[in-house]
């Protein structure tokens, strides 16, 4: 008598085993539009413009762009209104501009920078409500790339 692995009494169903049945660990990526990324950063844009606006009336921190702040000074709609209008027409032109490799990798860079951008906001964020930790990590973090260049300098 040998033993193997056990067998298993199937009550029904479609039939498919293997892979074609579970097909939910697939290797191949799904790729995600321009109009996606675009619309993802037009959102990323406008969130940053809403959290930079929440702080400065909290007085938890202080634009950090010398001309946005220039143009804050205007008043807050005023701000609200080129930050806006700038990040819709650099989504759009990453958009149509999707075509091209440099653009494409554009639009990967600036959602990096902004995804970057939302960890400094919720770093902000943990300061304003008390707790401290976040921005140790994040100035260790800030760090890094200086540290890192001074060992060729």
């Amino acid at each position: 008598m040998t033993l193997g692995p056990p067998q298993l009494i199937s009550s029904g169903g479609s039939g498919l085993t293997g892979f074609e049945f579970n097909n939910v660990g697939s290797l191949e990526r799904l790729p995600v539009g321009a109009l996606s990324k675009s619309c993802l950063l037009f959102a990323l844009n406008w969130l940053d413009a809403q959290l930079t606006l929440l702080w400065i009336r909290l007085n938890v921190a202080t634009e950090g762009n010398a001309l946005m702040a220039r143009i804050l000074d205007h008043g807050e709609l005023t701000f609200l209104g080129a930050k806006l209008a700038i990040g819709a027409f650099a989504a759009y032109i990453l958009y149509r501009c999707a075509h091209l490799r440099i653009a494409q990798h554009g639009l990967t860079v600036v959602l990096g920078i902004y995804v970057i951008l939302m960890l400094v906001h919720v770093a902000t964020g943990c300061v304003a409500l008390g707790w401290h930790t976040p921005v140790v990590v994040v100035g260790y973090v800030e760090s890094l790339p200086n540290a890192f260049l001074s060992l060729f300098l």
